[in-house]
Formats: C-alpha cells, sequence, structure tokens
C-alpha cells in the first residue's frame, strides 16, 4: 500500500493531502494550479515535501520526522509526463530502453510484450518526431513499463489527444492496470475522465482534498 500525508508551501497555498491506494487507479483531479502535479512530483522524489511521510510498504520514500528522502531512482516509480518527454535524437527502440542499465534477454523479451500490447511494433526504428501524440503516448508508457516499476504515475498522460485517440487509450491504460496489478497515480482535469479510469477519485482545490475517493 502506498500512503502519502504530506504538507508543502506553495506561493499561493499550503499543498496539504492525505491518502493510501493499494493497487488500484487513484486520479487526481481538479484545476490547474491546484496542486496535482507537485503531488506526483513528491511521490516521484523529484520535489521535495517540507513535512510528513510518503511510504509504499515497508519502504519509506520520505520522512520529515526520521530525516529521510529516498533519491528518484532508488523509488522504482514509472512516471509519464504531460509532454511526453522523449528524447528526439533516439528512436523508439532507443526511447523505451532508456532506463534500462542492462539489456538482457529477459529485458528483449519484456520490451516485445510492451510493443504488442501497445501496438507499437511498427514503431521501432521511428524518432518522435515522426509520429502521432497516440504514438508518443504508447512509446511513454513502454519506457515508464519497461524497468518493471512498483507504482506508475502519470500526469494529464491524455489532455493532448484528440477524442478518439483519447478514448482508446483509456481502454488500453485499464488493460495495462489489469496486467500490472500495481498502483497508478493519475492526474486529470477532465471529470469524464477521472470517474471512468479512477477506482479512487480525490477532487483537489487549492491544495487540499475537498472530496474523498469513491
Amino acid at each position: 500500500m502506498l500512503t502519502v500525508n504530506i504538507q508543502k508551501k506553495l506561493p499561493d497555498f499550503l499543498l496539504t493531502l492525505s491518502f493510501s491506494i493499494k493497487n488500484n487507479i487513484l486520479v487526481l483531479f481538479g484545476p490547474s494550479g491546484c496542486g496535482k502535479t507537485t503531488t506526483l512530483r513528491c511521490i516521484a522524489g523529484l520535489a521535495k515535501a517540507d513535512s510528513g511521510e510518503i511510504s509504499l510498504g515497508d519502504h519509506c520514500f520520505f520522512s520529515s520526522a526520521k530525516k529521510i528522502c529516498v533519491a528518484p531512482q532508488q523509488r522504482k516509480i514509472g512516471f509519464v509526463f504531460q509532454d511526453y518527454a522523449l528524447f528526439p535524437h533516439y528512436d523508439v527502440r532507443k526511447n523505451i530502453l532508456y532506463g534500462v542499465k542492462l539489456t538482457t534477454e529477459g529485458v528483449e523479451k519484456s520490451l516485445l510484450e510492451l510493443l504488442t500490447l501497445l501496438k507499437i511494433n511498427h514503431l521501432l526504428h521511428r524518432f518522435p518526431n515522426t509520429l502521432s501524440g497516440g504514438e508518443k503516448q504508447r512509446v511513454a508508457l513502454a519506457r515508464a513499463l519497461i524497468t518493471e516499476p512498483d507504482i506508475l504515475i502519470l500526469d494529464e498522460p491524455l489532455s493532448a489527444l484528440d477524442s478518439n485517440t483519447r478514448k482508446e487509450l483509456q481502454d488500453e491504460l485499464k488493460k495495462l492496470h489489469a496486467i500490472w496489478k500495481i498502483p497508478f497515480i493519475l492526474v486529470t482535469h477532465d471529470y469524464e475522465e477521472a470517474t471512468y479510469l479512477g477506482d479512487q477519485l480525490i477532487i483537489m482545490e487549492q491544495g487540499h482534498q475537498i472530496s474523498g475517493t469513491k
């Protein structure tokens, strides 16, 4: 179980959030600037909370009381960014394998499985500037999952896509979650998307949770 209980001072308000999630899809929903992305970054270790604790089972990622702050690369968290963050000078294969230290036979098998699952086998040697938004998103998902993370974080992953592609990828995210069975934490400002994808839903406003989980 992932447990998050943090506070962080932001320019316009104090972010205060407390929740826990098992192997479900948790959606953080709210307007831009309410603290959703900051919450994700604190969980991933890309930002540091001012106080509180973040832990996954017995593994403590952050504790202000115990003065613990585990480095991002030691948290085993996959992160899919809103802008995909693909390297333009790498082809799809190199982008997906970027975070893999050693390309073993097992990694090659996982790569093939992900390519097949996400229907991007034919893109392996193409570069990001030749891909559609949906294709880039699938590559970003493959890159996040190839390292076999304990948690997958997605920051508005579908916001730039057209409605048809968006719906298709919503369904694919549900299928991926059913296979991986790890906590997925997703940010969106689309309420219909939030209720469709989320097993748990937290509605945020100005850094505070104003509604509980469904």
